[in-house]
């Protein structure tokens, strides 16, 4: 049993981390930013260490400062939270080199899984269905044109080393194309140093549904059947539900069935996620994320299982502590990420919290780092706290949802809430009928963008 774990993340997903640990008996290290001297997570972790200034460059993503933290502290294990270093190959491997257990998967798997053309190679050889599109990288124009032509207009220019919608452009036609793949070559090389770009069809109105899977790392994987995260703004999710409103028993079970099985067969350990589009009763594979996910907690309202502390347990070498067959859907889930950012135009809205109330009652969870007269800092994401409510059905849990939303008080900053409360009276939503491109669309009819 691990005796002592450092949580190289933030805010409230660190908070987690600490609440499970503690849970298990496990003492937790937080390191910080000097922003971040009185953060929540500081002030429950047992330990904490100051890592370094308020840029997250020189402290939260500094793998040399992590790992002189587990040196004093002496912390025989790395809890990564998501974002930051939790996919990060050269960091794990590092961790491996000075005996520090990485809780999550193997550097490899990682490597493999954050190159987006070995990705989908990989998935295409395990059997996972893929969007039909280019064999690797595409060199220039001419090539573009030849792929394009294969596969049908309209195509996505994608960067390989991409994120976070950069280095991502949508072509109607071939007249297009040239602009698109100019763009988003150079896009790519601008943000990731590598402007190497793929090809795949561009779906016209498809749902993102990701599965969820862990393994662990012995040959031995389940999958916890599927979230729908289609209502994005700029690629970035903001809504997600358990189950996906559309998907069948029948396509849970094949679709899981099949990511349970390529995960198996290649070792993997700990949480995984391969995300789909979903279209006309079909799933194309988009990418795999090697770490725990922010709507990690809608799978656990379902499920009714901790995944952080089954994430502890097999890197500590235990077995999973359920099976496929004791995986049976309760009820229903929704997630909704609260930003502090101003609307319209999601400015980001950092400040003193002058007062916060989080909502309660059956079904509700709140997960933030929030309380009276905290300063958000204006160095990090903009993400303040997850609002997660479970009910026996779709219908409860948005009934839920609209009351809780209505009980949570963040005063100080300006937040996303409104925006909630704007969507659940919507009948698309209501009725879960929405593609990944409907919120755009939405935004761009109530405020013009």
């Amino acid at each position: 049993m691990f005796q002592k774990i450092l949580i190289a993340n933030r805010g409230e997903i660190a908070l987690r981390v600490v609440r499970a640990c503690r849970e298990m008996g496990i003492r937790s290290v937080a390191v910080h930013s000097t922003a971040d001297s009185d953060a929540m997570h500081v002030r429950m972790a047992d330990e904490s260490v100051c890592i370094g200034p308020n840029s997250s460059a020189q402290s939260y993503l500094s793998i040399p400062a992590i790992i002189s933290a587990c040196e004093i502290t002496g912390a025989d294990a790395i809890h990564p939270g998501y974002g930051f270093l939790s996919e990060n190959a050269s960091f794990v491997q590092a961790l491996e080199d000075h005996g520090i257990t990485f809780i999550g998967p193997t550097a490899e798997h990682i490597r493999i899984m954050g190159d987006k053309i070995t990705a989908k190679e990989t998935a295409k050889s395990l059997g996972i269905p893929v969007v039909p599109g280019s064999d690797g990288g595409v060199p220039d124009t001419a090539a573009a044109k030849t792929v394009a032509k294969e596969i049908g207009y309209p195509v996505i220019i994608k960067a390989t080393a991409g994120g976070g919608g950069r280095g991502m452009k949508v072509a109607q036609d071939e007249e297009g194309l040239e602009i698109a793949f100019r763009t988003a070559r150079s896009e790519a090389k601008a943000a990731f140093g590598n402007d190497e770009v793929y090809i795949e069809k561009y779906l016209q109105r498809p749902r993102h549904i990701e599965i969820q899977v862990f393994g662990d790392g012995k040959g031995n994987a389940v999958h916890l059947g599927e979230r729908d995260c289609s209502l994005q703004r700029r690629h970035q999710k903001v809504f997600e539900e358990a189950p996906g409103p559309v998907i069948t028993p029948e396509q849970r079970a094949e679709i899981g069935g099949i990511c349970a099985r390529a995960v198996a067969a290649i070792n993997y350990i700990g949480a995984g996620t391969i995300e789909f589009l979903f279209e006309d009763g079909e799933f194309y594979f988009i990418e795999m994320n090697t770490r725990l996910q922010v709507e990690h907690p809608v799978t656990e309202g379902i499920f009714g299982v901790d995944l952080v502390r089954e994430q502890i347990r097999v890197a500590e070498g235990m077995p999973m502590s359920f099976t496929q067959d004791d995986l049976v859907i309760n009820g229903h889930a929704i997630e909704v990420r609260i930003n502090a950012e101003k609307l319209p135009n999601f400015s980001p809205s950092p400040g003193k919290i002058t007062q916060y109330h989080a909502p309660g009652g059956l079904g509700v969870r709140m997960d933030s780092a929030l309380y009276d007269g905290y300063r958000i800092p204006p160095y990090y994401d903009s993400l303040i706290g997850k609002l997660i409510v479970h009910g026996r059905d779709r219908p409860e849990a948005l009934a839920r949802l609209h009351r809780a939303l209505g009980e949570l008080i963040v005063d100080g900053v300006d937040t996303t809430v409104p925006l909630f409360h704007a969507l659940l009276a919507e009948p698309d939503i209501q009725n879960g009928d929405y593609s990944i491109h409907w919120l755009e669309k939405w935004l761009a009819q109530q405020f013009g963008g």
